[in-house]
């Protein structure tokens, strides 16, 4: 499945921040998206992840395709790392979370209590929900955060096993993760001021 967006504009909080933004991302592929923070990456993600409306533009191939992972680990504190993984597995119909225990090093922390986890270990939890969504395009808001050195070569090695299985990742990351990827840098799209009218309609 590829993700195309055409001639997209976003708004944070009413605002524009980005705009005229395309790019298509296909089976097999990754795309790092970089650029200032505050320039809108995260709502960006949120955008095409459908969790907000764009103000213009296309987006095609994004219903029911995409796992998005943001700031937050999503996960349920009070439920072990193996419950926590069973409700998502429950929720996407995945056969098994074995995968997902065996590609974050989780099986140790299996019976822990999700709530008693340190952050680097609540990120990989939270990470590793992506490989029981079986959706083939991954959106990725800044996933090393919190991670270790070995922690984040565990991720790039998940990201590249999901690429060779054929499916795709959008990652914002200021960090070089030794992904064979392209580079999305949204800089050039940011947004324009508006313009300011005075009472009469005209340009002050």
């Amino acid at each position: 499945m590829t993700l195309e967006v055409s001639d997209l504009s976003i708004t944070r909080g009413g605002v524009p921040v980005l705009q005229g933004l395309g790019f298509a991302l296909r089976p097999g592929h990754a795309l790092v998206v970089r650029g200032p923070n505050g320039i809108g990456k995260t709502t960006l993600l949120r955008t095409l992840a459908g969790l907000q409306p764009p103000l213009s533009g296309r987006i095609e191939g994004a219903d029911e395709t995409i796992a998005y992972a943001g700031h937050s680990d999503g996960i349920k504190p009070t439920l072990t790392v193996i419950e926590n993984l069973t409700f998502w597995a429950r929720v996407f119909g995945a056969r098994s979370i074995q995968p997902a225990l065996d590609a974050f090093d989780l099986n140790d922390l299996a019976e822990r209590h999700a709530g008693n986890l340190s952050a680097g270990q609540k990120r990989r939890l939270g990470l590793s929900r992506l490989l029981v969504t079986g959706r083939p395009i991954w959106m990725l808001d800044e996933p090393t955060v919190s991670l270790d050195v070995s922690a984040v070569a565990m991720f790039a090695d998940a990201v590249r096993a999901h690429l060779g299985q054929g499916g795709s990742a959008l990652i914002a990351t200021h960090i070089d993760l030794g992904l064979d990827a392209e580079i999305l840098d949204v800089g050039p799209f940011k947004a324009r001021p508006r313009e300011i009218e005075d009472f009469d309609g005209d340009f002050l």
